[in-house]
């Protein structure tokens, strides 16, 4: 299940990303890291950043609470700022939160951060499977908090779902990108990765996850397909993807193989 809670108030914007995400305080109390339907993205990125992160979790990996945000209208009247009136305008309806983690930092070797071998090579092995393009020395999208990784940001996974036709090429994609992946240098247990993946990801967790994901987001008028089918299409992709993780696994191995 997944919880669901309406913002009573714009707190904080946040610069970083074309997402446009902020921070905002719900009718539970809570501090959340809001995306929102009306950034430039569109609800895509928000299927994107659901789906790959309860992957995530079913994965074992530590990804913040991800929660439903309803946006009521009211909410941007009282805003003196133009571009962001105009966002939360466009994002009225069902929006996506992150439970906002309280000094927490950023990720970054420079700072002498550094991370496990299991764990580096499970978010690479993840971040190859989900074709996640950001997770990049550039954009981390790696918190430290508590002296514990937490994964947040993943609305660039899936890219594929901006241009349906495109996804039959992607299930048995190489996904190269990972050679660029901030983790790499630690993750030299790609083959134990898998075997972790392989007992824990099923259709039923990929169906499951893909039950959390509202219509409304599901039906874009992008395509002819209804929400069932776009579900039953993305469950697809997974398992296939799944069958197929031989090829990024040693595209990995390969490009942790010329670090070192």
């Amino acid at each position: 299940m997944i919880r669901t809670v309406t913002a009573t108030r714009y707190v904080l914007p946040l610069r970083e990303g074309g997402s446009l995400p902020a921070i905002v305080e719900a009718d539970d109390l809570g501090i959340y890291v809001a995306k929102f339907r009306g950034a430039g993205q569109g609800v895509s990125a928000l299927v994107a950043e659901l789906v790959a992160g309860e992957i995530g979790r079913a994965l074992g990996l530590p990804v913040p609470e991800i929660v439903l945000i309803e946006m009521d209208a009211a909410l941007s009247r009282n805003e003196p700022d133009y571009e962001i009136r105009q966002l939360l305008k466009a994002s009225v309806g069902l929006n996506l939160a992150l439970d906002y983690l309280p000094g927490s930092t950023m990720f970054d070797p420079a700072a002498r951060d550094a991370a496990s071998a299991e764990e580096a090579s499970l978010i690479v092995w993840f971040d190859a499977f989900t074709q996640n393009v950001d997770r990049t020395p550039r954009n981390a999208n790696l918190l430290v908090w508590h002296r514990r990784l937490y994964l947040i940001d993943h609305g660039a996974a899936l890219y594929f779902h901006h241009n349906w036709e495109t996804m039959p090429s992607k299930i048995e994609s190489a996904f190269a990108e990972t050679a660029h992946h901030i983790l790499l240098p630690w993750a030299s247990r790609i083959e134990q990765a898998s075997a972790h993946a392989h007992a824990r990801l099923t259709r039923e967790i990929f169906e499951g996850v893909l039950d959390l994901v509202p219509d409304e987001w599901l039906d874009d008028g992008r395509t002819a397909l209804t929400p069932a089918q776009k579900r039953a299409a993305y469950a697809d992709f997974f398992v296939r993807r799944l069958a197929a993780s031989r090829i990024f696994e040693e595209e990995a191995m390969r490009a942790h193989a010329q670090l070192v």
